[in-house]
């Protein structure tokens, strides 16, 4: 009898501590939901690079676009005008774009009028891209892409002029982006988007995984 009192005390005992330590769970799994909701989006900042940490309204509605979202792809990030001797190079863009675009190549479009060749509004730049070149990869608001036009320049381009060394001195400047942000290759504006030598630096910023 003494033995079965024993073992009785010691099974209440344990149930009393489990008991004990499913509340202290239950308590602490709320408490704890919060930082482990936050993990996902710590780790995609973590994963995003610094150039890309910004946003930009979309050039159809101003919607603002996290530039992170192109994070891991190789990005050309063009100044475009509606009104310039370069303006054609809008359908070698999109060839590029559509002949790249499943290997990880994603064109920026940033209309911008400090050469005084983009006055339209954004509606009206959009109604141009789309009607005349059918273009499809992405293009935001127009904004400012140099210093002294006596506008805020647009952060990315601050941000990748500073990483060159080169402001853009006419429309369709081109900067090409590693995946990983930390090589930024820029060309200027009589470069040809489709020529061998171009696209032998996108085929190979291509080839190199996202560090």
């Amino acid at each position: 009898m003494a033995a079965s009192r024993a073992a009785r005390r010691a099974a209440n005992r344990a149930i009393t501590a489990l008991a004990g330590l499913t509340l202290a769970s239950a308590i602490a799994l709320p408490a704890a939901a919060p930082a482990l909701a936050a993990a996902p989006a710590q780790a995609a900042a973590a994963a995003c690079p610094e150039l890309l940490q910004q946003r930009q309204p979309r050039l159809q509605d101003e919607k603002p676009i996290e530039l992170c979202s192109y994070s891991g792809k190789v990005l050309l990030v063009v100044n475009t005008a509606s009104y310039c001797g370069f303006t054609p190079q809008y359908k070698a863009l999109e060839a590029l774009y559509q002949r790249y675009g499943s290997r990880g190549l994603v064109v920026l479009g940033f209309p911008s009028n400090d050469f005084s060749q983009e006055p339209g509004s954004n509606e009206a730049i959009a109604d141009f891209c789309e009607n005349t070149f059918s273009v499809r990869f992405p293009m935001f608001a127009k904004s400012s892409v140099k210093p002294g036009s006596g506008v805020a320049v647009n952060p990315l381009y601050t941000a990748l002029a500073a990483k060159t060394g080169q402001a853009p001195r006419w429309n369709f400047h081109k900067y090409l982006v590693s995946r990983d942000g930390r090589q930024v290759i820029s060309r200027p504006s009589a470069t040809d988007p489709l020529s061998p030598e171009f696209v032998r630096e996108v085929e190979k910023l291509l080839a190199e995984p996202a560090n």
